[in-house]
This record gives C-alpha cells, sequence and structure tokens, in this order.
C-alpha cells in the first residue's frame, strides 16, 4: 500500500494522522520538535478558529494551538490512509 502524506493544515477537524517530517528554517523546526512535534508522534485536528487561524490540536494529550503556515511545515499519514482511527 502506498503512504500517503500531506501537509498537517490539510487536514479537517476530526482527522488525525502520524507526523513524518517536520521541515523549515532551523529554528522554526528546532521550536515545533520542541513542542512535541515529532516524526512517529500521532495528532489529532481539534478545531479552526472562525478566520481560519489558528488551528487548534491534540498531541501527546496535550492541546496545542499553531498557525497554520507552522502547520504547513509538518507532513503526515492520515490515519484514515493506514486504517487508524480518527
Amino acid at each position: 500500500m502506498e503512504e500517503t502524506v500531506v501537509a498537517l493544515n490539510r487536514l479537517n477537524p476530526g482527522q488525525s494522522g502520524r507526523i513524518t517530517r517536520v521541515s523549515g528554517q532551523p529554528a522554526a523546526r528546532r521550536r515545533l520538535l520542541e513542542l512535541g512535534l515529532v516524526r512517529g508522534e500521532m495528532i489529532t485536528v481539534d478545531r479552526v478558529a472562525p478566520l481560519g487561524d489558528p488551528v487548534a490540536f491534540t498531541i501527546k494529550g496535550y492541546h496545542l494551538s499553531l498557525r497554520r503556515q507552522d502547520a504547513a511545515r509538518i507532513e503526515v499519514e492520515p490515519a484514515s490512509s493506514w486504517g487508524g482511527t480518527a
């Protein structure tokens, strides 16, 4: 089965994915990694602000809000592509 990877900002509320890659400038990338956004972690989209930014997520049991541009730097394999649950 071919792996499907999308940017985190492409998932809708209620959807989950497994992080496969975090990119960006070194300082920005390091900050995302420090927040726990590391390869292999599951992340779920909780809700999107009324104007579309920021987006709230759950990862490792805590809530995290990210700007869409930061979420675009995180690649995930959606749970639906490997039979995981949302």
